[in-house]
C-alpha cells in the first residue's frame, strides 16, 4: 500500500483510527475486521518477544517482527520505534532504513525525557535517510509532555506546541501526544500546529470520537491497550483453567477455521 494513501487517510473524512497490532495474527485480524491502516504497539512487540517496553527490544527482533506482519497484510503499516533504540541518529537511521525495506509508510518515534535537540537529530538524519533510498516516508513525532508529566496546565500545552515546532523543522509529518485528554488543550493544540495532524492516544475518560474530531484531532491510536486486555483476558482464563475451570475458554473464543482462514494466501 502507498505512502500517499497512508497521508490521505490523515485528511479524512473523519478521523483515522489506528489499532495497534503486536505480532502477524494480530495484524492479520486487524485488517480484517476494516482497519484502513496498521500501527504497532511497541510494548506488545516487546512482550510478545519476551522484553519490557522502553527501547530494549533488539534491533533484529523488530525487524523480525514487522517483517512477518507487513507479510500478511495489505494496509499500510506505521511502526512505534520507541526512541529509535540509540542515541545516535545515524544509528536510528540505519534502523529506519531497515524497516522500511519491509514496506513500512510510517513511523512513531518519541522524545521521552531527553533534550528536545536530540529527537531533532534524529528526524532529521532518518528523513535525510528516506529521502536518499527514495522513500515518502510520513514520521510521526511523539512528546511525551502529557504522558509522563513533563508539565501541566497552560504550560504543558505551551511546551507541546513549542516541541512540535522544532520537531516540524526537522521533517517530522505529524504530532503524537499521548496523555492528552482535555477537548480545549486539544483544540488550541491542533489550531497551532495546523495543517500538521494531531495524533492522539485512547485513555480512559476520553472525550467522544465527535468531539475530537471538532477538537481538530485526525489521529486515533489504539496503543498498547488492545495487548493489554489480551493478555488481561488471558490471564483470567489462565487463572481459571488452572483452578479446575474451563467453561470460560470457549465464551467468545475466535472460530479455529475463520483464524486459519486469515493466512489463505499469505503462506509465502
Amino acid at each position: 500500500m502507498s505512502s500517499q494513501t497512508f497521508r490521505s487517510l490523515h485528511q479524512g473524512p473523519g478521523l483515522l483510527l489506528l489499532p495497534n497490532a503486536w505480532d502477524g495474527v494480530s495484524a492479520r485480524l486487524i485488517e480484517s475486521l476494516g482497519a484502513k491502516a496498521i500501527a504497532t504497539t511497541s510494548a506488545g512487540v516487546a512482550w510478545s518477544n519476551g522484553y519490557p517496553d522502553g527501547n530494549a527490544l533488539p534491533e533484529d527482533s523488530l525487524v523480525a517482527a514487522i517483517r512477518e506482519i507487513a507479510r500478511v497484510i495489505r494496509v499500510p503499516l506505521s511502526v512505534d520505534i520507541e526512541a529509535g533504540y540509540s542515541d545516535d541518529s545515524d544509528a536510528v537511521a540505519r534502523l529506519v532504513a531497515r524497516i522500511l525495506a519491509v514496506g513500512v509508510v510510517g513511523i512513531n518515534i518519541e522524545d521521552g525525557t531527553a533534550a528536545t535537540d536530540l529527537l531533532c537529530k534524529k528526524i532529521a538524519a532518518i528523513r535525510d535517510r528516506a529521502a536518499q533510498s527514495g522513500f515518502d516516508l510520513f514520521i510521526n513525532a511523539r512528546t511525551d509532555v502529557c504522558l509522563r508529566g513533563i508539565a501541566s496546565g497552560e504550560a504543558a500545552i505551551e511546551e507541546v506546541i513549542r516541541r512540535c515546532s522544532r520537531y516540524r523543522e526537522a521533517g517530522c509529518d505529524g504530532l503524537f501526544v499521548p496523555g492528552l485528554v482535555a477537548a480545549d488543550a486539544m483544540a488550541t493544540i491542533s489550531k497551532a500546529i495546523a495543517p500538521m495532524p494531531l495524533n492522539i492516544m485512547v485513555v480512559p475518560n476520553l472525550p467522544s470520537m465527535d468531539t475530537l474530531q471538532k477538537s481538530g484531532v485526525r489521529r486515533l491510536s489504539a496503543g498498547s491497550s488492545l495487548a493489554q486486555a489480551a493478555l488481561g483476558r488471558t490471564s483470567q482464563l489462565v487463572s481459571g483453567f488452572l483452578a479446575g475451570t474451563m467453561g470460560e475458554m470457549f465464551e467468545g473464543s475466535a472460530n479455529y477455521g475463520a483464524v486459519n482462514g486469515l493466512f489463505n494466501g499469505n503462506a509465502d
